[in-house]
């Protein structure tokens, strides 16, 4: 497997308490696939993917478990073959490219200073490449564009841009959060199909965390659903969003528009608000906002931590049972009719 987490649990101290971010966290992405991590802001998203490029500040995070990268464990690494790993192995594109851009520079210059820095070549061969890229993920002219600062591009042109800048030392790992946030419709779908055609070009694994399950519709080959630091449904992307099977996946499907659903149909947002992350309640953090508890009685779910099963395949960790959860689903389509 080219990239494997095991029991990921990440810790922040503050003066409040503890603040569990990512508590037992398992995942696989295999090379050339896309894997989509969704869920609602504070779920633990981007949290565990700063933890795979190791950049959480050790004085004020507690981090165990294991990050497995193309075979080498990357928890306990040091701070110098992280910085030779990051940028070069495993990129990362962020999802405000313009602060993540320096104003002060070109946008040539920050995709060259990438590629001198794990290539050591000359500044010559480093424009050049920074030209190639652009002209690689889109940019009209590149040879002109590439002596531009950030603010003379569109909210399209710095995002292309900035996978420029993470694809320019052919990463084995791309990581882009919130991708397409900001931009509109015609944009973002321009910025998927490129990630699609990049992806198909060079193999690289990508881990793309959103919130908005129409892009991983359109883009993931597997999905992870994250609550509260915790995965509660994991499955290949037509499993997970043509046969969902955690309450919560139910709700985030629910809140999304749809072209099939009646126009006079309301949306039907998950009730309630995530939980607090110092204070996670007590066995399944899904349950102050779930409707279906009185199936199995209240104690099962307030007592004890649904398990996400099996390990590998299409699994969820809720304590009801396929049928009910089929009778559910069937219930709530022929409402909807």
């Amino acid at each position: 497997m080219f990239l494997e987490v095991n029991e990921l649990t990440v810790d922040f101290h503050t003066e409040d308490g503890v603040v569990k971010a990512v508590d037992g966290l398992s995942f696989e992405v295999e090379r050339g696939t896309t894997l989509g991590i969704v869920g609602e802001s504070g779920s633990g998203k981007s949290v565990t993917n700063l933890a795979i490029l190791g950049l959480h500040n050790p004085e004020t995070s507690r981090i165990s478990g294991s990050i497995a990268f193309d075979g080498q464990e990357l928890l306990g690494s040091s701070r110098s073959t992280m910085e030779k790993l990051r940028g070069n192995k495993i990129a990362m594109i962020f999802q405000d490219p313009l602060t993540s851009l320096s104003p002060f520079h070109t946008v040539g210059a920050q995709i060259a200073e990438v590629y001198r820095k794990h290539r050591g070549v000359s500044k010559s061969t480093a424009r050049d490449r920074a030209i190639e890229m652009l002209d690689r993920v889109g940019i009209p002219q590149p040879k002109v564009r590439v002596d531009e600062f950030p603010h003379q591009f569109s909210g399209g042109m710095r995002q292309r841009a900035m996978i420029a800048m993470a694809l320019v030392c052919d990463p084995g790992l791309l990581i882009a959060d919130e991708p397409t946030t900001a931009l509109d419709v015609t944009v973002q779908a321009q910025i998927l199909d490129l990630l699609r055609e990049l992806q198909e070009q060079s193999g690289t694994a990508i881990i793309l965390i959103t919130h908005d399950l129409g892009v991983v519709a359109n883009t993931a080959h597997n999905v992870l659903v994250m609550y509260a630091g915790r995965a509660v449904e994991r499955g290949t992307m037509r499993e997970v969003l043509r046969e969902p099977r955690h309450p919560y996946t139910w709700g985030l499907l629910g809140s999304m528009p749809s072209l099939h659903r009646p126009v006079d149909l309301p949306l039907e947002p998950v009730r309630g608000t995530p939980p607090s992350l110092i204070n996670v309640p007590r066995g399944c953090p899904f349950h102050p906002r779930c409707d279906h508890m009185e199936l199995l009685g209240a104690q099962v779910c307030t007592v004890e931590r649904p398990e996400l099963s099996p390990h590998r395949g299409h699994g969820d960790a809720c304590y009801l049972s396929i049928a009910q959860k089929t009778e559910l689903r069937s219930r709530s389509g022929e409402e909807k009719q």
